[in-house]
């Protein structure tokens, strides 16, 4: 099955084009991670502390009608969702507002007095301490400087130092525009968002190694052709294969988008924002920086 024929389109002859772009999202992450490392971001409560609670109502319940509730008991801050077509409502307490411990019992005494017309089940309480959060944080920094760490070794083990270096800075920048992205929107960064950010970088990484394995193909093919025509017929050749991997998978992730339901959104959110930066960067960032090296290595030799 192929959704499109034979192409023959300059994808590296525009590479300083797309590497003033992807220097762009890389810094817009660098700072996002930075507040992130400054509890400045949108910090869930995986990492920050605090308290989760999930209500089933009887009956409909509105957003604005329970902030109020909450904000005559002292808990203003808490942070609301609604859970789509359902009676349900998920309350999310910071670390400040209230002593651990006693805030999920307190939401629910809340609600008890104020809406006792409307009879709710507890569906999930979750509590997580300011100390628990800040090793959560700590480990999965770790986590995603040893999957780096991984994949660089990998690369460099499959391939030589050129396109090594290549997949690590493609895939770098799709964690980093990743991160930018949720920064600039803030949204939520949980363990959720860092799983998906770890999904993407194996899925970036995968889509990389095929196009650097018809790459290194052709070069062993055409001894004398022009790097650049090399590089730029072999991602032509898998440009086919590319397109259906990564619209099947973005279709996945489009309808968990749709349909996975609130718990999940910002997961699936993330899912759709790294499938479309990893298939551009292993297209416009790792085979030109492949190709970048590639041509100072020949020049160097014919001195």
């Amino acid at each position: 099955m192929q959704l499109i024929k034979k192409t023959n389109i300059d994808f590296v002859g525009k590479r300083k084009i797309s590497f003033v772009i992807a220097a762009l999202i890389a810094i817009t992450g660098v700072i996002g991670i930075v507040q992130i490392a400054r509890n400045a971001a949108n910090m869930g409560i995986d990492f920050s502390g605090g308290t989760s609670v999930q209500l089933d109502f009887s009956q409909p319940v509105s957003i604005e009608k329970a902030r109020i509730a909450l904000a005559h008991n002292n808990l203003k801050e808490a942070n609301l969702q609604e859970v789509k077509e359902t009676n349900k409502l998920l309350i999310k307490v910071g670390k400040t507002t209230l002593a651990s411990g006693s805030v999920a019992d307190t939401i629910t005494a809340v609600f008890k007095k104020e809406l006792p017309e409307n009879a709710f089940v507890v569906e999930s309480s979750t509590e997580i301490g300011p100390s628990i959060g800040e090793k959560l944080k700590k480990d999965t920094l770790v986590a995603v400087g040893i999957s780096m760490l991984g994949i660089i070794i990998y690369i460099a083990w499959r391939f030589d130092l050129k396109f090594g270096i290549g997949a690590t800075i493609a895939t770098l920048h799709d964690v980093l525009a990743m991160i930018a992205v949720f920064y600039v929107m803030n949204k939520e960064i949980n363990l959720l968002f860092i799983t998906a950010v770890l999904t993407i970088a194996g899925y970036s990484l995968t889509d990389t190694v095929v196009v650097f394995d018809r790459i290194r193909e052709n070069l062993r093919k055409n001894l004398n052709e022009p790097l650049i025509n090399v590089f730029n017929g072999s991602i032509n050749e898998v440009l086919p294969r590319t397109v259906i991997t990564s619209l099947t998978t973005f279709m996945a992730a489009i309808s968990l988008l749709l349909f996975g339901g609130e718990v999940i959104h910002d997961f699936a959110f993330a899912l759709v924002i790294g499938i479309v930066v990893g298939t551009c960067s292993s297209i416009f960032i790792a085979s030109p920086i492949a190709l970048e090296l590639e041509s100072r290595k020949s020049e160097l030799a014919s001195k």
